[in-house]
């Protein structure tokens, strides 16, 4: 089974810095980010600096629908997403998105990643306030304009209407899970691309 997905033109840490980004605030911030499987993007976020808590969950469709039997058919307008509850004073919004668009997954390919097919494995970003927004549409156009990918970005913004959390087996998978195939051919190979790439944005242990 084909678990890949595309390769970037240049190298996850030649990505260029977000010119726009979100002004430093004091106290904690959230993004719910979409990219996949969530297993995969949890496992990658949740290594960077800054980063207080990463949950799994669904975001984009209903409550009556939000539990990952339903969400798996591909027809409740849910994403497979993550909230990333992060400290701004450490890690910028900014950071965040380079390392999501240039590890975490892969933003070229649509309502997909790898084998993973369907509207639930959407790339998208809910911002929870404009200057969120902001940041992901100007990041987003300078990434395409740089053409880093290779091909146009697909990746949904939207605004954040309600963050469900995930069944409490999806929580924590890839470290709980570390031998299991799925984790050991999708998520694995990308936290060691975050580690090769990124070693001064993770946490210290």
């Amino acid at each position: 089974m084909d678990l890949t997905c595309e390769i970037p033109r240049v190298p996850p840490h030649e990505f260029p810095d977000p010119q726009l980004d979100v002004v430093q605030k004091s106290g904690e911030q959230s993004i719910v980010l979409g990219g996949g499987c969530f297993w995969c993007v949890e496992a990658v976020l949740k290594e960077m600096d800054g980063v207080l808590s990463v949950r799994s969950g669904y975001a984009g469709g209903t409550a009556e629908t939000a539990d990952y039997d339903s969400v798996c058919t591909g027809r409740t307008d849910h994403a497979e997403v993550i909230e990333v509850r992060f400290d701004p004073a450490r890690v910028s919004l900014g950071q965040i998105l380079k390392v999501f668009f240039s590890v975490a997954h892969d933003p070229t390919q649509l309502n997909r990643q790898g084998a993973d097919r369907g509207r639930q494995y959407r790339s998208a970003i809910f911002t929870t306030d404009e200057e969120q927004t902001r940041v992901a549409v100007a990041y987003i156009r300078q990434l395409d304009e740089a053409d880093v990918l290779g091909a146009p970005i697909v990746t949904e913004v939207a605004p954040l209407e309600k963050f469900y959390e995930a069944e409490l087996y999806h929580q924590d998978y890839a470290a709980r899970n570390p031998r299991q195939p799925y984790i050991q051919y999708t998520a694995a190979p990308k936290v060691a691309k975050l580690r090769k790439h990124f070693a001064d944005k993770l946490k210290r242990s």
